[in-house]
């Protein structure tokens, strides 16, 4: 048996950037309900399918073998004493939101941005950008800066909007005058450092353009080179923290492309030492509360790597008053997003693997209880995704066709975490707890109450669906600002999440096991689940044969 994994397992992961997907379907299984029926797909495909499901499914993709990193440091605010004051993210958005009614009383204007009962509505695209920039008199508010910075985007590439925030820093504030009012110059440095401050710290990933670095590097310089060495200490801070944020994101993917590209070679010593894969999870961590606690480590860290703007850029479209087509792809970068969803995958097809790969039928019941455990424990802590992965590897269609293995599984754990998740209502079960795990966390008094880690392609979906639900420009052309005010509060609400420290000890051995054990492909589990409940009718019999014929070259 240790021979036939062993070429199992060298036949198994999916090329290089392939992605199945799999979506629940009714299959039967003794004592529960749902299994799998694959297709193939990516991050980009993800869009079209939201246009055809009315009611979501939990998804699956491909497996990957990523790796763990420490997260990136979140560095203090600078010279906040000195500053406009801002709230946090949790205190951002009220939660009341905003009225969508636009139309049922009049409308305030005010230098081309139109109001509703106090709420910014709409505006020009110059009138926003000039509403960004701070004056004498004037700092604009957090949500406003957060809002804009998130969707402006979607109309012109963030290294054009730092140098339209230049030029009117420094030519409307006179910044570029020697003989200009000192005073003047002492009190607008701080609220523009301030801004930029805001910039590096939220969106940190926009500084990897070197455009975007040299003028944040130039109007720095500006601001520092007068008097005040307070200003060429906060700016001189500034730009250090960006650069280890942007060490740290070009570590993450180095590691990453470097792990993609030897996984063949690991195959490929598993194939000369078939003793290699006796292990499992079990004997790895026997306790599956700890190992809950570390799939929330490898959540954590890589949610803590996920920009607020590879949310609107991973469903960005052209804008119709954008005539530059050339470089309009170029904002489409979701790297850490994708690298998110793929370790979902990874998870799910884990699962399965572990499931199909005992022998004996004991020893696979066993295991699904394991998983139960595991993923009730993912519940409590509040890690809704490791969760939403563990169920979807359970209910694939190798693991849910094995009847008599799971005739020896006590399911009723497992059928309350189905029904938590339960897809139906529009995941309203699973949209409570969320809300449950999300109030706990405002209140908590420790790290662990505090942790939340949504299901991440309801999230996903949610966001689109909104994006595709309103038009990014209203009739006159303006900027619809109410869209995105509600595009910031989903975004602003996952920003305070993924900020989250992990409470829980990490176990090296453990993360190692989940980050780099060989996985079965689809086919792989489907030829293991076969080997251990045999076909039940033709169709299995015949791909049955054939996978025997292609995986493992026998009649």
């Amino acid at each position: 048996m240790a021979k036939f994994l062993a070429k199992l397992l060298g036949c198994t992961l999916p090329s290089k950037g392939a992605s199945p997907m799999c979506e629940s379907k009714s299959h039967s299984r003794v004592g529960l309900k749902s299994s799998t029926k694959q297709k193939t797909t990516n991050l980009s495909t993800l869009a079209s399918d939201c246009k055809k499901e009315q009611q979501w499914k939990p998804s699956m993709y491909s497996s990957i073998t990523p790796i763990c990193f420490t997260s990136p440091p979140i560095e203090k605010p600078i010279g906040k004493e000195s500053m406009p004051q801002t709230p946090p993210f949790s205190a951002m958005f009220d939660s009341s939101g905003y009225n969508r009614n636009l139309y049922q009383s009049a409308e305030d204007s005010c230098g081309g941005l139109y109001y509703h009962d106090n709420n910014l509505l709409s505006g020009s695209l110059e009138a926003l950008i000039q509403h960004l920039v701070p004056n004498v008199d004037y700092y604009p508010d957090r949500t406003y800066i957060f809002t804009f910075l998130l969707s402006s985007r979607l109309f012109m590439h963030p290294y054009e909007l730092m140098a339209k925030v230049c030029h009117l820093c420094v030519e409307h504030q006179r910044l570029s005058d020697p003989s200009g009012d000192k005073n003047q110059i002492r009190k607008i440095a701080p609220k523009i450092l301030q801004l930029l401050t805001e910039w590096t710290e939220t969106f940190p990933y926009d500084f990897r353009d070197e455009r975007m670095m040299r003028n944040l590097k130039d109007l720095a310089h500006r601001i520092a080179s007068g008097e005040e060495q307070t200003y060429r200490k906060n700016v001189q801070q500034m730009i250090q923290c960006l650069i280890r944020k942007l060490a740290a994101l070009s570590q993450y993917e180095e590691v990453l492309a470097k792990i993609s590209s030897t996984s063949t070679d690991r195959l490929t010593l598993l194939k000369t030492k078939p003793q290699s894969i006796q292990r499992d999870i079990i004997t790895v961590c026997s306790d599956p509360y700890t190992l809950a606690q570390q799939l929330t480590h490898i959540e954590l860290e890589r949610l803590n790597y996920i920009g607020p703007e590879e949310f609107v850029q991973a469903f960005v479209q052209k804008d119709p008053l954008d005539n530059d087509k050339s470089c309009y792809s170029e904002r489409k970068k979701t790297r850490n997003l994708e690298a998110y969803v793929e370790w979902f995958n990874r998870l799910s097809y884990l699962v399965a693997t572990e499931i199909c790969m005992p022998v004996k039928k004991k020893h696979r019941a066993r295991m699904i209880e394991y998983f139960i455990d595991v993923a009730r424990e993912c519940f409590n802590i509040g890690n809704f995704n490791s969760l939403m992965a563990i169920i979807s590897g359970m209910n694939m269609s190798p693991v849910s066709r094995l009847k008599k293995t799971w005739a020896k599984v006590k399911t009723a754990k497992f059928d309350v975490l189905e029904h938590q998740m339960d897809p139906s209502s529009n995941f309203y079960n699973y949209r409570t707890a969320l809300r449950g795990a999300a109030q706990r966390s405002l209140t908590a008094h420790s790290s662990r109450e505090k942790i939340v880690i949504p299901f991440f392609s309801l999230l996903i979906k949610d966001i689109y669906f909104l994006n595709e639900g309103c038009a990014n420009r209203l009739p006159n052309g303006h900027v619809n600002f109410e869209k995105f005010w509600e595009l910031a509060k989903q975004v602003s609400e996952f920003m305070t999440w993924k900020q989250v420290e992990c409470p829980f000890e990490r176990d090296r051995k453990i993360l190692q096991y989940l980050l780099t054990v060989p996985v079965f492909s689809e086919d792989a589990l489907y030829l293991a689940s076969y080997e251990s409940e045999g076909p039940e009718n033709h169709i299995e019999k015949d791909r049955w044969k054939s996978l025997r014929s292609s995986l493992l070259g026998r009649v």
